[in-house]
């Protein structure tokens, strides 16, 4: 199947760089964009019954930039002054550089992992003397408490903000080659958007092994699951994909061609065998 249009369920990237319009360019795709999830603030009253002090935290585990945004945020609203010695721990270098929209990055300590949680739980283990606030979604990750837990580590789950379904009921279909996605929740608003979906050839991406996971027991055919370690973005592992299904069409149409061309040559074979068969007959007569 060739690929000619996909649906990235998030919001389209405001930088004209992005990847994804370099890969349209490149493969000659439409690529539409949609969010299926959107993220709603929990706030600052609310956040006060769960009798959590962010200050009494001396280091904050940052694994998106909505915990980042949200994080400051709620501070904001408590009117909270976060010191200049509290440290941050954060799951990739592109959560880190965004951190710098709130803090001047220099005069802060900033702990980046590679690039998933276990990489973080890596630098995570040196500093366990710390106690780690972890900002985040209702809808948490089940391997961030068991690493800590699992670590030893002295550790605060709160609940910043929730993800919620997104109102689809503009879309008319979801029939795209492709779909991406970034979150279970995602894979949920698919299913309460549209309950009747069925896959049948399009493509299922999905970033993270419990987006993964989701799709799976949603019934659903994964393809394509990244990062890789030759494709630790998504846009580089959907250019893979299709680079792989470019070369399979390649060799299948190679084979196709070269079995038509055999195909004359094995009728003008029959009548020839059957010929010499005859003669082999008649001589023995």
């Amino acid at each position: 199947m060739k690929i000619k249009t996909i649906l990235v369920t998030q919001p389209a990237p405001t930088d004209e760089r992005s990847p994804y319009f370099a890969l349209a360019k490149k493969f000659g795709l439409k690529i539409d964009f949609k969010p299926f999830i959107k993220i709603e603030a929990v706030p600052g009253q609310e956040f006060r019954q769960e009798r959590i002090t962010v200050l009494d935290h001396s280091a904050i585990v940052l694994t998106s930039r909505n915990a980042v945004d949200h994080f400051f945020r709620m501070c904001k609203e408590l009117r909270l002054t976060v010191p200049e010695s509290m440290k941050y721990f954060c799951v990739s270098e592109s959560v880190a550089y965004y951190v710098q929209k709130y803090i001047v990055y220099r005069k802060r300590k900033v702990f980046i992992g590679r690039l998933t949680f276990s990489d973080l739980m890596d630098v995570i283990k040196k500093h366990k003397g710390e106690k780690f606030l972890v900002p985040g979604s209702d809808i948490q990750k089940p391997e961030i408490p068991k690493l800590l837990d699992k670590a030893g580590v002295d550790y605060t789950n709160a609940v910043f903000y929730r993800t919620v379904a997104s109102d689809l009921s503009d879309m008319r279909n979801v029939h795209y080659d492709m779909l991406v996605f970034f979150s279970p929740g995602g894979i949920e608003s698919l299913r309460k958007n549209f309950p009747d979906y069925e896959q049948k050839d399009t493509v299922m991406a999905a970033f993270g092994p419990t987006t993964a996971k989701a799709v799976r027991e949603a019934g659903l055919r994964l393809d394509i699951e990244a990062p890789l370690p030759e494709a630790p973005s998504m846009t580089g592992a959907i250019e893979l994909f299709l680079k792989n299904g470019a070369k399979i069409e390649a060799k299948t149409a190679k084979t196709e061609a070269k079995a038509k061309r055999a195909a004359p040559a094995k009728k003008a074979a029959k009548p020839a065998k059957k010929a010499a068969a005859k003669s082999a007959k008649g001589g023995k007569k």
